[in-house]
C-alpha cells in the first residue's frame, strides 16, 4: 500500500509540474524548456519451464529550465527529478532512482564571454534508500538524510552554446541529516553522536549533529552536444574542495546523459553518474568500510513529452 501511494503521489507531481511549465507565459528575454517523461517495462510468467519471476519497473522523469538573458546578465534556473522503482515477483518494491536537484545561476558580464557568477544548488532525494543486500526495513538514506545546499561566488567562462564552466572559488555547503538515526552515526560527515559506559551498557549522552558547514572551492563544468540527428549528449562535472578539512580531498558528481529521440514522444536515454565523497563511507563486500567511488547506470525506453 505504501508503494502504491507513493508512485501516485510521484505521478501527480509530475503531472503538476508538466501542466505549470505549460501554461505559464513568460515575458520576452525568459525563456523555458525542458521534458517529461515515464519509463515502464512489464514481464509476467505462467508455468514457465525456464524459471523467473513477474516483473514491474518504472522511472518518472523531469529536467526543465527558465532562463533570463539581456545584454549584460542573464539567470538560468533548472530542476531535474527522477524517481524509479523495480518490483520482483512478490518481494519488496526496490528503488533504481532517486533524485532532487534545483540549480540557479546569476551571471553579470564582465567581457563578453566571461561573468560574474553567483550559483546556489539544492539536493536530495524523494524517498527513504536500503542497501537491499542486508536490510530492506533499517533506511541509511531518505529525503534531507542527506541534503547539500551549496551557495558560490566566482566567475563563469561561456565560449559558445555548448559549454560553459563556472569556478566558485568562495563557496558555502551545508550538509543537513535530519535522520537522528544516521547523524547519531556520524553518516554523510556529520558529528557523530557521544556514547559512554554507564552501568556496563553504553549510554547516548550527546545527539550527533544535524548539519555540517563546509567552505571551499566548487567547478561546475557543463556540456550539450547534438551527436548525430536526435540524438544528443549531455554531461556535467562538478568539484568541490573544503579548505576546512581535507582540502586534497576532492569531491566528483559527474552526471552524464544521452538521449535518442525515436519521435516526438518515444525517446531512449542513458544515463550514468559518478560519485565520490570522502564523506560518504560504503561497506564493500568483503566488510570494510569507507570512501568508495560510486556508479550507476540506467537504461531506459518509454513517453517523453517535449516542454516549451
Amino acid at each position: 500500500m505504501k508503494n502504491t501511494l507513493l508512485i501516485l503521489i510521484s505521478f501527480l507531481f509530475f503531472s503538476s509540474l508538466t501542466l505549470l511549465a505549460q501554461d505559464t507565459t513568460l515575458p520576452e528575454k525568459w525563456k523555458k524548456s525542458g521534458a517529461v517523461g515515464i519509463n515502464f517495462s512489464q514481464s509476467h510468467l505462467s508455468n514457465w519451464s525456464a524459471g523467473g519471476e513477474d516483473a514491474i519497473n518504472w522511472q518518472g522523469i523531469l529536467n526543465y529550465g527558465i532562463n533570463y538573458a539581456d545584454d549584460v546578465k542573464k539567470w538560468d534556473n533548472n530542476i531535474s527529478l527522477a524517481l524509479g522503482y523495480s518490483h520482483l515477483g512478490e518481494s519488496k518494491a526496490m528503488k533504481t532512482d532517486d533524485k532532487i536537484e534545483l540549480n540557479s545561476l546569476f551571471g553579470y558580464n564582465a567581457t563578453e564571454k566571461l561573468y560574474y557568477s553567483l550559483e546556489f544548488s539544492f539536493k536530495t532525494q524523494f524517498a527513504d534508500g536500503f542497501d537491499y543486500k542486508k536490510d530492506s526495513s533499517t533506511p541509511i538514506s531518505g529525503f534531507m538524510a542527506p541534503g547539500y545546499f551549496t551557495l558560490g561566488a566566482g566567475m563563469q567562462y561561456v565560449p559558445n552554446k555548448y559549454f560553459s564552466l563556472n569556478f566558485a572559488p568562495a563557496t558555502a555547503r551545508i550538509t543537513i541529516v535530519s535522520d537522528q538515526a544516521m547523524a547519531d552515526a556520524g553518516k554523510y560527515g556529520v558529528e557523530p553522536a557521544v556514547f559512554d559506559s554507564i552501568g556496563g551498557q553504553f549510554v547516548k549522552v550527546k545527539d550527533g549533529e544535524n548539519t555540517k558547514i563546509s567552505f571551499g572551492a566548487k567547478l561546475i563544468a557543463k556540456l550539450t552536444v547534438p551527436i548525430a540527428e536526435n540524438v544528443s549528449f549531455d554531461s556535467k562535472l562538478e568539484l568541490f574542495t573544503d579548505y576546512l578539512k581535507n582540502p586534497q580531498n576532492i569531491d566528483v558528481d559527474w552526471q552524464n546523459l544521452i538521449t535518442l529521440k525515436v519521435n516526438s514522444w518515444l525517446s531512449t536515454n542513458i544515463t550514468a553518474h559518478l560519485i565520490y565523497d570522502d564523506d560518504i563511507a560504503i561497506t564493500d563486500k568483503d566488510g570494510k568500510t569507507g570512501p568508495r567511488t560510486q556508479f550507476k547506470e540506467v537504461l531506459s525506453i518509454g513517453i517523453s513529452y517535449k516542454l516549451k
